[in-house]
């Protein structure tokens, strides 16, 4: 095996453990922080949220108008 191969591996599974699922509790405490605007960073969250929706939006605006120039 290459050295780089281990390495890669090596960070894997170091990294690995460091993951942690979150509990309902937690999802829960985020969804009300989220609410009443308490969450860190929450003008940033608040305008990726926003970006996400424009994209969204925007992907559905030119969808209908493939349609629309198809018809």
């Amino acid at each position: 095996m290459k050295l780089h191969h281990l390495l890669i591996v090596t960070a894997t599974l170091l990294a690995l453990p460091a993951c942690e699922k979150r509990t309902t509790t937690e999802k829960v405490k985020d969804n009300v922080n989220d609410a009443l605007d308490r969450r860190p960073g929450e003008k940033v969250r608040d305008a990726a949220e926003d970006a996400k929706d424009a994209v969204k939006e925007a992907g559905k605006d030119v969808k209908d108008a493939v349609k629309e120039s198809t018809k």
